[in-house]
C-alpha cells in the first residue's frame, strides 16, 4: 500500500496522552518484567457491508511512532468488509505499540462510519446525475474535519464546506452564502447576490432560497436578475416552516413542512417553465440515508443533496484490537482467536 496522504499526528501520542492508561501501564509492566516477546495483534468490526477507512492513517501512525520494529498486514481504505473480518494485523514487541491499541481503535472507528454511511448514501445515487455534499463541518468538534473529510473523500464524496475536510486531498471548500448574508441585506436576496457576485466575480452562485419561506418567487427572482452566474438554488427550510406556495393551496395528503418534495417538484416545474433547466437545485436541513432513499427512489428533482450530522452520527461502527498469538503460539482472551484471511497484505515501509 502506497500511503499517499500527509496525515499530521499530534506529538503528544507517541507520549501516550491519547492512550488508555491501563495501556501505558501494561506497557510498562513488559518492558521492565518480560520484554521481547513477539506478540499479533488483531483488529476486527461487528458488521456487514461497511466501507473501510483509516487504515493509511493508521499506517502512517504506526510508522512515525513505531518505525519497522513491527510487521503490518492490513486490507486498504475502500475495502468493503464483513462482520468479524480482520483488517489490521501488526506483529511485534508488544512494549513498542501496545500503547496505540486505543488510538487505532478510535481512528478505524471514526473514518469508517463516516466512509460508510457516504458509501451508503451515494450507492442510491447509482448512475444518475446526483452529488453529495458533505456540510459535517458545524456537528462535531472542528479538529475532526480533516480525517472526516479524508473518510468522505475515500467513499466517493466531491463537495465539502471547508478547506480543513478537502485538505489531504487538495480540494478547497465550496458553497457561497448563508442566512447571515441576506440577514444584513435586510431580507433583500437580490442585494445579497450582487453583493457576492461583486466580491467574487469568477464564482458561479448557489443562492439560498428559504430565508423569506418564499421559495418560488426567490429563486425564479434570482434566476432572472442572473441567469448568467446562477449556478444553483438551496432550499433550507426549517421544519417548522410552510413555505408560502401553498397558501390557499390543498395540502390534504402530505407534511408540508420544511423541504418537503411537493415544494422540490413545484420549484423544477417553474424553473423549468420560465427557461431555467439548467439552474440546479440543492436541498439540505435534516436529509438522511432514510429520507434521501424514498426521495431517489421518487425521482424527486434534486441535483445535490447537503448533508451534515447524518454523516458523522449515523451508523455506529466500533473497532477492536485483540491480541491473538505470542511468540507464535496462539493465546486470547476466551471468546476469541486469529481469524486467517487472504486478503490482508503485507505493508512494506519506505523508511
Amino acid at each position: 500500500m502506497n500511503v499517499k496522504f500527509n496525515f499530521y499526528f499530534s506529538d503528544e501520542i507517541e507520549h501516550g496522552f491519547y492512550s488508555a492508561k491501563y495501556f501505558l501501564k501494561t506497557c510498562k509492566i513488559i518492558k521492565n518484567e518480560m520484554p521481547g516477546h513477539i506478540v499479533k495483534m488483531q483488529f476486527f468490526q461487528r458488521k456487514n457491508n461497511v466501507m473501510l477507512c483509516g487504515i493509511s492513517e493508521v499506517i502512517a501512525l504506526i510508522k512515525k511512532i513505531v518505525g519497522n520494529k513491527v510487521i503490518i498486514f492490513s486490507l486498504s481504505d475502500g475495502d468493503i468488509i464483513k462482520a468479524n473480518e480482520p483488517v489490521l494485523k501488526i506483529i511485534g514487541k508488544y512494549e513498542d505499540f501496545g500503547f496505540l491499541e486505543s488510538v487505532i481503535d478510535g481512528i478505524l472507528s471514526r473514518r469508517t462510519r463516516i466512509a460508510t454511511n457516504v458509501y451508503k448514501i451515494k450507492k442510491l445515487f447509482k448512475n444518475k446525475n446526483i452529488s453529495l455534499f458533505s456540510m459535517a463541518d458545524r456537528q462535531d468538534d472542528y479538529l475532526t474535519q480533516i480525517g472526516d473529510g479524508y473518510a468522505s473523500y475515500i467513499a466517493g464524496i466531491d463537495k465539502v464546506s471547508t478547506d480543513a475536510q478537502g485538505f489531504l486531498w487538495n480540494k478547497n471548500g465550496s458553497g457561497t452564502m448563508p442566512h447571515a448574508l441576506i440577514q444584513m441585506c435586510r431580507g433583500d436576496i437580490i442585494k445579497a447576490v450582487e453583493l457576492y457576485i461583486k466580491t467574487f466575480p469568477k464564482e458561479k452562485v448557489v443562492a439560498l432560497v428559504d430565508y423569506n419561506n418564499n421559495v418560488i418567487e426567490d429563486s425564479l427572482l434570482v434566476a432572472k436578475k442572473f441567469s448568467h452566474k446562477l449556478y444553483a438554488v438551496r432550499v433550507d427550510t426549517s421544519k417548522t416552516l410552510i413555505d408560502k406556495y401553498f397558501e390557499n393551496k390543498n395540502i390534504d395528503g402530505f407534511d408540508p413542512h420544511g423541504v418537503c418534495k411537493e415544494l422540490i417538484i413545484a420549484l423544477r416545474k417553474e424553473l423549468d417553465k420560465h427557461g431555467f433547466k439548467d439552474i440546479k437545485i440543492i436541498v439540505s436541513s435534516g436529509f438522511d440515508y432514510k429520507k434521501i432513499k424514498k426521495w431517489v427512489e421518487l425521482k424527486i428533482p434534486v441535483d445535490i443533496y447537503g448533508v451534515g450530522s447524518a454523516l458523522i452520527s449515523d451508523n455506529r461502527i466500533d473497532f477492536t484490537g485483540d491480541l491473538v498469538s505470542i511468540d507464535g503460539i496462539k493465546e486470547a482472551k476466551a471468546g476469541r482467536y486469529e481469524v486467517e484471511s487472504k486478503r490482508l497484505k503485507k505493508i512494506e515501509f519506505d523508511l
